[in-house]
């Protein structure tokens, strides 16, 4: 059995712009310039793309899990279809607790398991410190889309300029 290379994305932040509050509905959806040029770069160097996101919002009951797949079928479509795989967790630890939130590791854990994925050859590409969190524990490169980031970290002005660095 062969070993996948991937990157796995945080959304929000990342592939659409932040809002500063939960995004769940289609028109609030705005894709980031480059993503889908981020894709097809990413695509064509043979990485799969896996979204891993938190989406605490169905833990409060502001939406449904078939809000968040209304998304992601938004965002494939705005993408060329791309995305290999989408994993969320619906939890807030305010209700319930779980090993699948960032910054817990669990999302990229099952994902690694199922897609048979190189941990070495991968990478995070996030916009917290959860999602650098997360992939530290399982020692996966990452990189935070962030101008303001720590200096021991790599980083990023958007998910273009993170591919750009994988590239090289």
């Amino acid at each position: 059995m062969s070993l996948h290379k991937c990157v796995f994305l945080d959304r929000d932040g990342v592939l659409n712009r932040e809002r500063g509050e939960y995004t769940y509905q289609i028109r609030d959806i705005e894709v980031i310039n480059g993503v889908a040029e981020s894709f097809q770069q990413l695509k064509k160097a043979g990485y799969l793309l896996i979204v891993i996101t938190n989406q605490a919002g169905i833990a409060k009951n502001i939406y449904s899990v078939e809000d968040v797949q209304l998304c992601h079928d938004y965002l494939q479509a705005q993408t060329g279809g791309l995305i290999d795989d989408l994993y969320f967790c619906t939890h807030h630890p305010l209700s319930t607790e779980s090993l699948l939130r960032k910054p817990n590791s669990l999302m990229l854990e099952k994902a690694i398991a199922k897609w048979h994925v190189d941990v070495a050859s991968s990478y995070m590409i996030g916009d917290s410190q959860r999602d650098m969190e997360a992939a530290s524990k399982i020692n996966l490169k990452s990189i935070l889309i962030d101008v303001h980031s720590k200096k021991d970290q790599i980083h990023a002005s958007s998910l273009l300029d993170a591919v750009k660095r994988i590239m090289c």
